[in-house]
């Protein structure tokens, strides 16, 4: 078993920033795949980004590529979503998720479904 906690969101404006950051216990980041999701209200959820258990590979939704950056401390066995620029459609509440099986691949990696641990949410608010 895998339990995930998100700590770090909250309300900014257009242009800021906010880190999300993702706790897990139960088992090591080195064995885990880790993902963002987020969703709005009246939205499916949406795939953000993950990171391979190496800690080497990471990919990103073409929505918030080159502002979301996802980072790993084995430290503190947490995963780190650091969102720059942000934007009031990034508004929604954003999940981490993890699946300790499994092969790492971009088609895989963007599914919902494929995981299998998720934490309770966070809310982030951008506001205009």
């Amino acid at each position: 078993q895998v339990q995930l906690v998100e700590s770090g969101g909250g309300s900014v404006q257009a242009g800021g920033s906010l880190r999300l950051s993702c706790a897990a216990s139960g088992r090591t980041m080195s064995s885990i795949v880790v993902g963002w999701f987020r969703q709005a209200p009246g939205k499916e959820r949406e795939f953000v980004g993950a990171i391979n258990r190496g800690g080497n590979l990471r990919y990103y939704a073409d929505s918030v590529k080159g502002r979301f950056t996802i980072s790993r401390d084995n430290s503190e066995n947490s995963v780190d979503l650091l969102m720059n620029s942000l934007k009031p459609e990034d508004t929604a509440a954003y999940y981490c998720t993890a699946q300790a099986r499994g092969a790492w691949a971009a088609t895989t990696i963007k599914r919902a479904s494929w995981y299998a641990y998720w934490g309770q949410g966070t809310q982030v608010t951008v506001s205009s």
